[in-house]
């Protein structure tokens, strides 16, 4: 119980936010060609539908004279994205969306990179996390689920989720804990992956972010049961989110939420930060934008400058917290 302790209180805090202040003025800087816009994870997920929705509202609202290509690197649990970028000195042309991988993925793999090796730009939004079951389980909430994984056999039930030793796996050793019992996990590369696995059957639940499963429950193939967060969801738009009760309501006390966020190659001066901290300000005033946050039922934040380096720096604390009692770092 000792980790789903951890998830339930540190992260808590870790994710306690405001919006941050209003942003500073447009900077004169502007891009002089082509921006590449990383995304350390594969297709389908939370990462890469919330990198593709923000090219097309760029490049929709002309809110950037020059184009901007998303690429995806997703190789080592999202290391080959996070090693491009750090090895991209100076460049002011390249960006990269990060999740939680940009803590876990060094802990996990050895792989010689830290968050502090980027430039921190802002933060978008934190990310909820769902317990999902294909909606002819037999399963109507978390309680039946647990019970269930107790009253099983170790490994008889088959957890999906993205990457090895990352957030859903986290959450996943968790809620072992929790149960007394062993899951399957079955990695995969993206959420999208994950969640047609459900959808199809070859496996008994996953973790996935809102936006990579909300189209399968609204098509009636999924069942959330819980979501590990603080409070229930309070977005708004066709799917019914207020209605998921919280893991911690339903007896499973797990809270864990996620980082999406921008960060930048190293070495590139404030002018350009504040560039790109702009843009995506006026981003997030769109239409679009908003839609976006309320199907994907994301907890709205905006942070830049020292209030997003503080909460990175407390958030890899905790990560490193939370990989150790779960036995994931890799060894020297």
């Amino acid at each position: 119980m000792k980790l789903a302790k951890t998830l339930a209180t540190a992260l808590t805090t870790v994710a306690i936010f405001g919006f941050a202040a209003a942003g500073p003025c447009w900077a004169e800087w502007k891009p002089k060609k082509t921006v590449e816009f990383i995304i350390p994870a594969g297709t389908g997920g939370g990462a890469d539908q919330m990198a593709r929705m923000i090219q097309g509202v760029i490049q929709k609202h002309q809110l950037m004279d020059q184009p901007m290509v998303v690429i995806n690197k997703s190789g080592g649990a999202g290391a080959e994205g996070f090693m491009d970028v750090k090895g991209s000195a100076g460049n002011e042309h390249k960006i990269i969306i990060t999740l939680s991988n940009l803590f876990t993925t060094p802990l996990a793999t050895g792989v010689p990179f830290s968050w502090e090796d980027l430039t921190p730009v802002s933060m978008l939004a934190l990310d909820n996390f769902v317990l999902w079951v294909n909606s002819s389980s037999p399963y109507q909430s978390a309680k039946d689920y647990v019970d269930a994984v107790k009253a099983g056999a170790d490994s008889q039930f088959k957890m999906a989720g993205t990457g090895s030793k990352q957030e859903d796996q986290i959450v996943t050793v968790a809620i072992e804990q929790v149960a007394g019992k062993k899951l399957t996990y079955v990695p995969f590369k993206g959420g999208g992956d994950v969640a047609k696995q459900l959808v199809g059957g070859h496996i008994d639940s996953t973790v996935n972010n809102p936006i990579e499963a909300v189209s399968f429950w609204q098509a009636g193939n999924l069942r959330p049961l819980c979501v590990f967060a603080a409070s229930r969801i309070e977005a708004q738009g066709t799917a019914k989110w207020q209605d998921i009760p919280t893991c911690k309501e339903a007896g499973v006390g797990i809270e864990y939420q996620m980082l999406r966020g921008i960060f930048m190659s190293p070495g590139v001066s404030q002018e350009v930060v504040d560039y790109y901290v702009g843009l995506f300000q006026m981003v997030r005033e769109t239409q679009e934008w908003k839609d976006f946050m309320a199907k994907g039922a994301f907890t709205q934040t905006f942070l830049s400058g020292d209030e997003y380096k503080k909460w990175v720096a407390d958030a890899a604390v905790v990560h490193k917290d939370l990989m150790t009692k779960a036995g994931f770092i890799a060894a020297n």
